[in-house]
């Protein structure tokens, strides 16, 4: 199968072709011609297979041969993200597909000046990539009316759920005319997601192109325990053991990502940093820096689970083990894409047996264990297994009672350690989905 079979025009195949694209990956192949057709769509695939390409390369060609000229303050085309860095990499790749058409593109995001974004707006824009707490302020200042949108197409639908943006994706829902073709591309469908496009998307044609929750099979990825005190220690030997060139580190909070950034540095290593407390333009910079190996290190909150498009990136560290499951998945999508192999390595602590199980379980295997010799933690991580659940360890038999002598009586139940079960598995947090009136509009 080649793009021209998909019946994409000249000029998309050109730009293709300067860009190295040569045949469909599945979800190009089966998203294309829907939308080229004026379906609505919700589309799973795993990160890493071309779900941009999937559903901007039809959109450019719908706008280019259907609808009016765009007019002031307004765009005919939104594509949701839930983050800037998310945001600014589709973008980029909606520019370059779209290099030999008439069309403008333009991308809105938080954490930088309004006012520029404003002034750009006021010609219009063809196709508009945006995150969805500054389209609503956009759209509140009377900087973007929505009333000539064609498509929506709701990128990473399952991480705006995550985020939190589920009040937000209602408002905009009600901003938008009820006449238009709506796009949902995710990298694992869940419940409430499906709820959402029954919502929001009509009649829509469904794709899974790979299995749900199920991470790339390109990613070799192992477990190493460790005591929580010593993942610094140990994460050093291994990258002086493996001798890592270019290494991108995932840590669960903002203050977990300095202070690795500053044992790395005090100890030599170029390493950065991005978190959701640095303004965008550090965080830009580090990127940027980054992916031109001048930085060997980059340790990232989950801000940084996606968005990041890093070509060839060989190795993902779980310096600690994600929250939220899906999460898992997404971060060690960075490597082993586009057919190329990768390695994820996690380092994992007994405080973290739940997080790891609830992994294990979401992605339909149990992870390989490698103890590094000098090591070995002083507090076990229990076994756990794809089932879901955390292993617990034979209980030692009961001594038998002494026969005779006095002492006191009725102390109540001696407990062996082996006896005590594991702590619950951590709760789940709960998503919010937008519900949306769909009853008749009133008029203003």
């Amino acid at each position: 199968m080649t793009f021209a079979s998909l019946g994409l025009i000249e000029p998309l195949l050109r730009a293709l072709e300067t860009l190295g694209y040569q045949t469909p990956t599945p979800v190009q192949a089966q998203a294309i011609p829907a939308v080229l057709a004026g379906r609505d769509l919700m589309a799973a695939a795993q990160t890493g297979t071309g779900k941009t390409a999937g559903f901007a390369l039809p959109l450019l060609q719908l706008l280019t041969l259907e609808g009016p000229k765009v007019a002031a303050n307004s765009a005919r085309a939104l594509i949701l993200c839930p983050t800037r860095e998310l945001a600014e990499q589709v973008h980029a790749s909606v520019a370059e597909y779209a290099q030999n058409l008439p069309l403008t593109t333009y991308a809105v995001y938080g954490g930088v000046s309004i006012n520029p974004q404003m002034m750009k707006l006021r010609k219009g824009v063809d196709i508009l990539v945006a995150t969805p707490g500054r389209l609503i302020d956009l759209f509140r200042q009377n900087a973007l009316k929505l009333n000539q949108l064609q498509t929506l197409v709701l990128d990473e639908a399952d991480r705006m759920l995550d985020l939190g943006f589920s009040e937000e994706l209602a408002n905009i829902y009600r901003m938008l005319p009820k006449k238009r073709q709506t796009l949902l591309f995710s990298a694992t469908f869940s419940d409430d997601i499906r709820l959402l496009a029954g919502q929001m998307l009509n009649d829509p044609l469904s794709i899974e192109v790979s299995p749900r929750n199920v991470a790339a099979n390109t990613v070799k990825q192992w477990v190493v325990p460790v005591d929580k005190k010593r993942k610094p220690e140990l994460f050093v030997h291994l990258m002086r053991k493996g001798r890592w060139k270019q290494v991108l580190v995932f840590a669960k909070t903002r203050n977990g990502v300095d202070a690795l950034v500053d044992k790395l540095q005090g100890l030599g290593i170029n390493a950065d940093g991005i978190h959701g407390d640095k303004p965008q333009a550090t965080r830009q910079r580090a990127l940027d820096r980054f992916k031109s190996s001048e930085v060997q290190i980059l340790v990232a909150t989950d801000v940084a689970a996606r968005g990041l498009d890093i070509e060839d990136l060989p190795l993902v560290i779980n310096f600690d083990l994600p929250i939220v499951a899906e999460d898992y998945i997404h971060r060690i999508g960075r490597t082993g894409r586009a057919g190329n192999t990768g390695e994820a390595i996690s380092l994992v602590c007994a405080d973290e047996v739940n997080m790891l199980s609830a992994i294990e379980m979401l992605t339909r295997q149990t992870l390989t264990r490698k103890m590094e010799p000098d090591f070995e933690p002083e507090h076990r991580v229990p076994d756990t297994d794809a089932s879901g659940q955390v292993v617990k360890k034979p209980k030692k038999p009961k001594k038998p009672k002494a026969s005779g002598g006095g002492g006191k009586r009725n102390l109540g139940k001696w407990v062996d350690s082996g006896d005590v079960a594991p702590s619950e598995p951590s709760i789940k947090p709960v998503r919010k989905v937008p519900v949306f009136n769909t009853g008749p509009r009133k008029k203003k």
